[in-house]
């Protein structure tokens, strides 16, 4: 794994949009400096760094850069009736269609 990709992880989820301006900037940046495209390894790492929100825009560049790896990660599984925005949204891209939006309709 290449160590941009290692810092942005090790970094954590992104934070939400309370965060200081700066914090925000950081990890744009950390964001920015990994190339294109990801190793499956790497796509599987940046898959953990979702926040609670969208970051003022942040998590969909994360999003777009994990698409750019060789497919769908193996940790992203169906979406539960809990599960985040985020995870929702890589189910669905990658081709699954399998919304969970209503469980108890069948």
């Amino acid at each position: 794994m290449r160590p941009e990709v290692r810092a942005f992880a090790a970094a954590g989820p992104l934070p939400d949009c309370t965060a200081d301006e700066g914090e925000i900037d950081r990890r744009v940046r950390q964001l920015e400096a990994i190339s294109r495209p990801v190793t499956a390894e790497e796509a599987e790492a940046l898959a953990g760094c979702f926040g609670p929100d969208d970051c003022y825009g942040v998590a969909w560049s994360l999003l777009h850069l994990i698409e750019t790896g060789p497919g769908p990660v193996p940790s992203v599984q169906r979406p539960g009736p809990n599960a985040g925005e985020w995870h929702l949204t890589l189910w669905n891209r990658w081709g699954s269609r399998e919304f969970p939006e209503d469980e108890s309709a069948g």
